[in-house]
């Protein structure tokens, strides 16, 4: 069972100053004096699918009107959908909170689940949820893709229009990296030359960080050869030259601290040290002697030298302040050429991917194609039957083809229907009669119930110029249609009333010198005197046919969503 109303509350709108409705799942049905106010229930929930809001509608002295519903057992995953998307609370435990009001000063809100959305969000849903079938335009059978739909689920097409739409998808996809590549060719092969010629120029360059401080001190040790060895020999003259020196010095200071050692053993610590510093001397003198017996003033080595940083300032000048933001560089540059060189030869792919997937498309566009012709002949016949038994014995009912590039397929459905012989068929949508359309969507509502989950459908005028047998088999197919889903019905005839689960009454009442529309439930002696009202009036035939009306067999009424705790 699909999602059901459970509850309606109406507060200062038209002639209802408040009003709570709690209907039940199955066939309701809806009766009143013609004026009494019927119209309000639809204008209410035209109000909840986000139609356009008058302020003449508002209940004359107050200042707001509000109209708020209950869905429970809402499961669709498309409702889920629109809920997240919109950034909408989710339904608890099934339940669908709608809540709507408009003001004298033109302003209005609406609100689901609690938290505020726009009109185009509650008419997206109210698409879902509710059919209106009557002399006003919120069905859902009148959208090609929605006769599209049903078609293809009375056909069980729906796995092949989900293939279709799937590989129309592929193919869009690759049409569209096809002509990425295009727009971008020349701009793409100037990219890769500039990567190809940085790449090339890093690698071969091949930057060390630890390089570049190594460099500049040996830069700086040639650039000064010739004044290192004169400071080399100077040194070297100071400790070991002839004339006095540090050596010579040195070699006093040991002798003088032995023999001071020799007479007083208490100073042996000066002699040890003076001992070292000879030592040390010696070290000093020996490593400098190597060194400057090494060093070379070598001119072609310093420009090596000089060269080689001339390289590396060159790089960190074009790519990076340092050497390690050079290599950064380099692995940055190294990955964009690999993805716009794998990029480059994707394109020689594409055109045989691209021929291969306009195949599939084609092949099951065909076969969709070839179904849905064969399965829209059965459906004709079906519905034709349908509307002959609902009094259209010489109306036409047939489904043509409009061609379509969309995901639905090579071609998107029209239902089409001509109530007389020699008159053009019509798009539904174009029938101007509210009880001619309200009884063809009845007709195509049974036999495609299956297909159809909507969960609310609404007929108002149903009734218009039928009476008699046809008003039986009209009821009778209400009926049929309430088991698997709700179905109010504002009704002027009797079979239709009776053959409904619930009768509701629509009153007209005078209270404290105001007007107001009141709707009650109509059960036992009550509901026989309101049919006896519909058949014309007190007369003991009229009574005796309410009651065998009511005493015509129905189908068990459908059990009641259970409400969650709240």
């Amino acid at each position: 069972m699909p999602a059901t109303l459970t509850s309606l509350r109406i507060r200062n709108f038209a002639l209802v100053d408040d009003l709570l409705w709690e209907p039940e799942a199955g066939f309701t049905a809806i009766t009143g004096e013609t004026g009494a106010g019927k119209s309000v229930l639809i204008g209410a929930l035209k109000l909840l699918l986000g139609e356009r809001a008058d302020r003449a509608l508002i209940r004359s002295g107050e200042e707001t009107c509000l109209v708020e519903a209950v869905f429970e057992g809402v499961e669709d995953p498309r409702v889920a959908g629109l809920l997240e998307e919109a950034g909408v609370e989710a339904c608890e435990e099934g339940r669908l909170l709608l809540k709507r009001s408009i003001s004298t000063t033109g302003t209005g809100r609406q609100f689901l689940n609690g938290s505020p959305c726009t009109l185009g969000l509650l008419r997206s849903l109210g698409e879902l949820l509710v059919d209106l079938h009557g002399p006003h335009d919120h069905q859902s059978l009148f959208s090609r893709y929605q006769q599209t739909r049903l078609l293809d689920g009375f056909a069980g097409l729906d796995p092949q229009r989900e293939s279709f739409a799937s590989a129309r998808r592929t193919l869009t996809q690759l049409e569209h990296e096809r002509d990425e590549l295009t727009a971008h060719e020349q701009s793409l092969a100037r990219e890769l030359e500039t990567l190809r010629h940085q790449c090339q120029e890093i690698e071969a360059a091949a930057p060390d960080p630890a390089e570049e401080e190594v460099l500049l001190g040996r830069h700086r040790a040639a650039a000064n050869a010739t004044r290192i060895l004169e400071l080399c020999q100077t040194l070297l003259s100071r400790i070991s030259g002839e004339g006095p020196s540090l050596g010579d010095g040195v070699a006093e200071l040991v002798r003088t601290t032995r023999e001071l050692a020799r007479l007083d053993s208490s100073t042996e610590g000066f002699s040890a040290q003076t001992a070292d510093l000879a030592e040390a001397l010696a070290r000093l003198d020996s490593g400098l002697q190597a060194y400057a017996d090494s060093f070379e003033a070598d001119p072609a080595a310093l420009a090596a030298i000089e060269t080689r940083l001339d390289t590396l300032q060159s790089l960190k000048r074009k790519y990076g302040a340092t050497i390690e933001e050079v290599l950064a560089f380099f692995h940055d540059a190294a990955a964009r050429l690999t993805a716009l060189e794998s990029r480059a030869a994707r394109s020689n792919t594409l055109d045989a991917e691209i021929a291969a997937a306009q195949d599939r498309l084609s092949a099951i566009g065909a076969a969709l194609t070839k179904a849905r012709l064969a399965a829209a002949k059965a459906l004709e016949k079906l519905v034709s039957t349908d509307l002959a038994d609902l009094g259209f014995a010489k109306s036409g009912f047939s489904i043509s083809w409009v061609p379509s590039s969309g995901p639905l397929g090579n071609e998107i459905a029209e239902f089409l229907f001509s109530p007389n012989p020699g008159e053009e068929p019509r798009p539904l949508r174009m029938i101007a009669s509210s009880g001619e359309i309200s009884r063809v969507m009845l007709a195509i509502k049974g036999v495609l119930a299956a297909q159809d989950d909507v969960a609310l459908l609404v007929f108002d005028e149903i009734d218009a110029n039928v009476g008699g047998e046809i008003a039986a088999k009209v009821a009778n197919r209400l009926r049929q249609l309430s088991e698997g889903r709700q179905v109010f019905c504002i009704t002027h005839l009797p079979q239709v009333a009776a053959a409904a689960s619930r009768q509701f009454v629509v009153n007209k009442e005078m209270r404290l010198e105001r007007t107001r529309t009141t709707l009650t439930s109509c059960e036992g002696e009550a509901r026989v005197e309101e049919l006896v009202r519909m058949l014309g009036g007190q007369s003991p035939e009229a009574d005796a046919h309410a009651r065998a009306l009511l005493k015509s067999p129905k189908p068990p009424k459908p059990p009641k969503p259970a409400k969650p705790s709240r």
